[in-house]
C-alpha cells in the first residue's frame, strides 16, 4: 500500500504522549513479595523533587524570576490559576524535609538546582551567593544524613531573561548559557556530589512548551492550537537538537575538570514511556518499535551513538537538524548512565498502511493525525482498558511496563549504567480527604519495583529506583490537583502528613514490610511491635 505522504512535518513526527483517560479497572500484577534485599548490593533507594515544584519562595534572597514565574504571572494555561510562588515553602522548609527522608531510611535524594536562583540573569549577571548556600546546606546535610545527592542541573525551569533576550532553547546562545550554569553548579557542588543529570525530560518538555503550549514559552502552531507564535513541526525539534548539544558540553566540562575529585557520573533523563502493539499484526508490532525510537532514542541515541536514531532519519529525512562531525564526536559516549522516568504503558497503531481517525480505537482524545512515526497510540482495546487510571490523564497502571522499557533500553545502549529517576502514583482525581491512608500507591510501587527486579534478573545494569515524589507538590500545569507524594501537603499550614505509603517505604527499606496486595491490609512495623 502507498505510504501516506501528506501529513504534516511534525505530524510524522510526534507520538502522542497523552492518552485519553478511561475508567475500568484491571488487576495489578507482580511479585507480592518484593523486598530490598531482592535488588543488587549499594542499589540506591531515594525520592525525588524538582525547585519549582517545592521550593516557593521565587524572589526570595536575590532569586530572580523564571520562565515559570512569568508564565502564571501572565495567567498561564491553568483553569484555577495555581503556581508555584510558595510551592511546598521547602526553601524555608528543607531541614524538616531532610528529616523526612532520613526517616524514610533512604540513602538518595534526587533534585534540582534552580537555574533563576543561582544565576537569575544568567551569565550576564552575578551568581547568587545566597542560593549556594541555600544548595550547599542542603547537600551538607543529607550528606551528614547518609544520604547522597543526585542533583539534576535543569529541570523545565530557568531565568526569564534567557527567554526574553534571545527564545531560550529555540537559540544555540542556549547552549552556553546551560553550560555557564552547569559550570557554576560543578564549582561549588561537585566536591560532593557524585551523581549529576544535565537536562530532565526533553522530550516530554518540547512536546509541552512548543506543540501543547502548556508549559512555557507556550508556543504552538494548527492543528495543535492557536497561539501567538509558534511553529509546532519545527520548533520542538530545534529545541531539543540545542538541549542534547548543550548537555554533552557541560559532560565534555564534567569530564575534563571535575569528573576525577569525587570519580562521579553524569548522565541525561529521558520521559520513557513503553509502547506495546494494539494488535498482533506486524504493522502494529512494528508501530511500536517506532514509538520506542521517535520518544526514548530520540534522546538517547545520540549521546549513546552521536546522531538520532536511523528509524527518524528514515521517517523524516533532513528535516531533522543535522550534527556536524565535531558534534557527532562531542554527543557520542556523553554519558555514564542513563535516567529514565517511567510511569505507563501505551498502545501503538500503525498510521502507514491503516487509516488513524477518531472514529477507530487508536484515536487520542483531541488529536485525530497520525503522529510522530506515523504511529498513533491507544489507552483501550477492544473496549477494555491497558491498565487502571490514575489521577493523571495520561498514566495507567501497568507494571510489567517497567521490565519492558528497562530491557529495551538495555538492549539498544549495550547495558549502559540505568538509573530509574522517576516512578510514581498520582491518587484518583476522586479520592476523598482521606487519601493518605493509600494503599494504591503501596501497591503500584510494589508491583512495578518486582518487574524492575526481573528485569535486573536478566542481566539489565540498574543501579537505583527514585520515588516521584518526597511530598504532594506543584505540578506543572496541572497545578496541585495530582498527588504523588508519600506526604500529604495541608496547603492552608503547609504541614507534612504520612500517608500510608510513606510508612510501607520506610518498612520496605529496612526489609521489614508487610503487605497483602489482594486484601489491601497493610501493617507497619510500629503498629505490629504495638500490636504484639
Amino acid at each position: 500500500m502507498k505510504k501516506n505522504t501528506t501529513v504534516c512535518g511534525f505530524c510524522r513526527f510526534l507520538i502522542l504522549l497523552l492518552p485519553a483517560i478511561v475508567t475500568v479497572e484491571s488487576s495489578i500484577d507482580g511479585d507480592r513479595d518484593i523486598k530490598r534485599s531482592d535488588f543488587p548490593d549499594g542499589f540506591l533507594f531515594g525520592t525525588a523533587t524538582s525547585a519549582y515544584q517545592i521550593e516557593g519562595a521565587y524572589l526570595e534572597d536575590g532569586s530572580g524570576p523564571s520562565n515559570w514565574d512569568h508564565f502564571f504571572g501572565i495567567g498561564g494555561n491553568l483553569t484555577n490559576r495555581d503556581n508555584g510562588f510558595i510551592a511546598d515553602d521547602y526553601y524555608h522548609r528543607y531541614m524538616e524535609d531532610i528529616e523526612l527522608m532520613h526517616s524514610l531510611g533512604v540513602n538518595a535524594y534526587r533534585f534540582s538546582i534552580s537555574w533563576s536562583r543561582v544565576l537569575p540573569k544568567g551569565k550576564f549577571g552575578e551568581v547568587n551567593q545566597e542560593a549556594i548556600i541555600f544548595y550547599n546546606k542542603i547537600i551538607d546535610n543529607i550528606l551528614l544524613r547518609g544520604i547522597q545527592p543526585f542533583v539534576t542541573i535543569h529541570h523545565f525551569d530557568y531565568p526569564q531573561e534567557l527567554e526574553d533576550r534571545y527564545g531560550g532553547w529555540l537559540s544555540p546562545l542556549m547552549q552556553e548559557d546551560f553550560v555557564y550554569f552547569a559550570e557554576t553548579c560543578f564549582n561549588n557542588f561537585a566536591d560532593r556530589v557524585k551523581y549529576w543529570a544535565t537536562i530532565n525530560e526533553p522530550n516530554l518538555f518540547v512536546e509541552m512548551a512548543y506543540v501543547r503550549a502548556t508549559y512555557p514559552p507556550a508556543r504552538c502552531s494548527p492543528p495543535y492550537g492557536n497561539c501567538a507564535q509558534g511553529n509546532s513541526d519545527v520548533e520542538p525539534l530545534i529545541a531539543v537538537h540545542n538541549m542534547l548539544l548543550a548537555h554533552a558540553k557541560a559532560s565534555k566540562l564534567y569530564g575534563e575538570q571535575f569528573k576525577l575529585e569525587g570519580n562521579g557520573m553524569i548522565g541525561i533523563i529521558v520521559h520513557a514511556f513503553m509502547y506495546i502493539p494494539l494488535t498482533d499484526d506486524k504493522v502494529d508490532k512494528e508501530a511500536a518499535k517506532r514509538a520506542l525510537a521517535f520518544n526514548v532514542a530520540w534522546i538517547l541515541d545520540p549521546v549513546v551513538f552521536g546522531d538520532y536514531p536511523p528509524e527518524m532519519r528514515r521517517y523524516h529525512g533532513n528535516e531533522l537538524p543535522n550534527f556536524s562531525s565535531d558534534e557527532r564526536a562531542l554527543l557520542r559516549d556523553s554519558i555514564d548512565f542513563i535516567g529514565i522516568n517511567h510511569y505507563s504503558t501505551i498502545y501503538a497503531k500503525d498510521c502507514i498502511y491503516s487509516s488513524c481517525s477518531c472514529n477507530d480505537s487508536s484515536c487520542t482524545k483531541g488529536n485525530d493525525r497520525p503522529l510522530r512515526g506515523f504511529v498513533s497510540t491507544a489507552v483501550e482495546r477492544n473496549g477494555v482498558p491497558i491498565g487502571e487510571p490514575t489521577g493523571m490523564i495520561r498514566f495507567f497502571v501497568v507494571p510489567k511496563g517497567m521490565e519492558g522499557i528497562v530491557l529495551y533500553v538495555k538492549q539498544r545502549y549495550h547495558n549502559k549504567a540505568i538509573f530509574v529517576t522517576e516512578n510514581g502514583y498520582s491518587s484518583p482525581d476522586n479520592e476523598d480527604a482521606s487519601y493518605q491512608n493509600d494503599l494504591e500507591r503501596i501497591n503500584f510501587h510494589k508491583s512495578y519495583l518486582s518487574y524492575l527486579v526481573k528485569a535486573i534478573r536478566k542481566g539489565a545494569d540498574v543501579r537505583g529506583y527514585f520515588i516521584w515524589t518526597l511530598m504532594d507538590d506543584f505540578e506543572w500545569s496541572n497545578g496541585y490537583n495530582p498527588k504523588f507524594g508519600l506526604y500529604r501537603i495541608d496547603h492552608p499550614t503547609l504541614n507534612r502528613i504520612p500517608k500510608l505509603s510513606a510508612g510501607w517505604y520506610r518498612d520496605f527499606l529496612s526489609n521489614t514490610s508487610s503487605v497483602d496486595i489482594v486484601s489491601s491490609n497493610y501493617i507497619s512495623s510500629n503498629e505490629r511491635d504495638l500490636a504484639y
